[in-house]
């Protein structure tokens, strides 16, 4: 048997990260752009939850450097605020677990405000163009929408490709 099927999953986890990169590029209306999930840190976060041990700040630095270079964006911006992110998120693991799904769409709202928030105080300390109110949180909350069905999906492909 090869290395994968014994668990180790590795792969799988990387996989769902591009996904959740692709879902964060693909073309949407300019109406609707503000309420795209931050499904990279949603997927992120998951994995923090699940295999703390696995996922790590050092991952999110990886991960945030490679969705700046895909998204054209400030070089490290996106891994500052992952590395943030996942950092708060490797604290509370343990209390998540214990959430009802209500509970951790709150938390949810709170750690991606928080990095929408980093994105927003980076962008205006470098000079780049923000917006002048706070629409950039929105995010937030379609993140916390979102968790609530990504939670199971990612839960249900973990377990099915025995990620350990």
């Amino acid at each position: 048997m090869s290395s994968y099927s014994k668990g180790q999953g590795g792969w799988t986890i990387i996989l769902t990260l591009v996904i959740g990169a692709i879902l964060g590029i693909v073309p949407m209306p300019s109406w609707l752009e503000l309420w795209r999930p931050e499904w990279v840190a949603l997927i992120l976060i998951y994995w923090v939850i699940a295999l703390p041990h696995k996922v790590g700040v050092f991952s999110a630095w990886l991960v945030g450097f490679f969705i700046d270079v895909l998204e054209g964006s400030l070089l490290g911006l996106n891994a500052l605020v992952l590395a943030v992110v996942v950092w708060i998120a490797l604290s509370l693991y343990q209390r998540m677990r214990m959430f009802t799904p209500l509970q951790q769409s709150t938390t949810i709202l709170m750690l991606i405000g928080v990095q929408q928030l980093l994105v927003f105080w980076v962008m205006t300390a470098t000079g780049e163009n923000t917006p002048r109110n706070l629409a950039f949180v929105v995010a937030a909350f379609s993140s916390a929408l979102v968790w609530p069905m990504l939670f199971p999906l990612l839960r249900y492909w973990r377990r099915a490709w025995q990620v350990r």
